[in-house]
């Protein structure tokens, strides 16, 4: 290795290759589903910044994103857990993900549904 060389570090946008990162990823997303209602996937694409992800959302608009190999993979595993995925470019997010966003901002309690 040269003097002024650098060891190449993972880029964010990796998505994780190894067996106990893809473990602990569908584990939360399991964990999400099954503590949840209501649960939807939604296929984020990859950009320069970022890699492909798969983003739940709940009922309520809770949500949780992880990063996942490629698209394939994120309908794969949305399936696998029995909930209906879409793909964010065609759908877009819905509302109720920006409206829990503004009250987890204002500290305020969720709208009694």
């Amino acid at each position: 290795m040269g003097l002024f060389s650098r060891r190449r570090r993972p880029a964010a946008t990796d998505a994780p290759t190894d067996k106990a990162a893809r473990e602990a990823t569908l584990a939360h997303l399991r964990d999400f589903v099954d503590t949840r209602v209501g649960v939807e996937a939604y296929v984020e694409p990859r950009t320069n910044v970022t890699a492909t992800t798969v983003m739940l959302v709940a009922t309520d608009g809770e949500w949780t994103r992880r990063r996942v190999p490629d698209e394939k993979a994120a309908h794969e595993i949305a399936r696998g857990m029995g909930i209906p995925v879409y793909d964010v470019q065609r759908t877009g997010y819905p509302p109720r993900v920006r409206a829990w966003n503004s009250r987890q901002r204002r500290g305020a309690e969720p709208d009694v549904v």
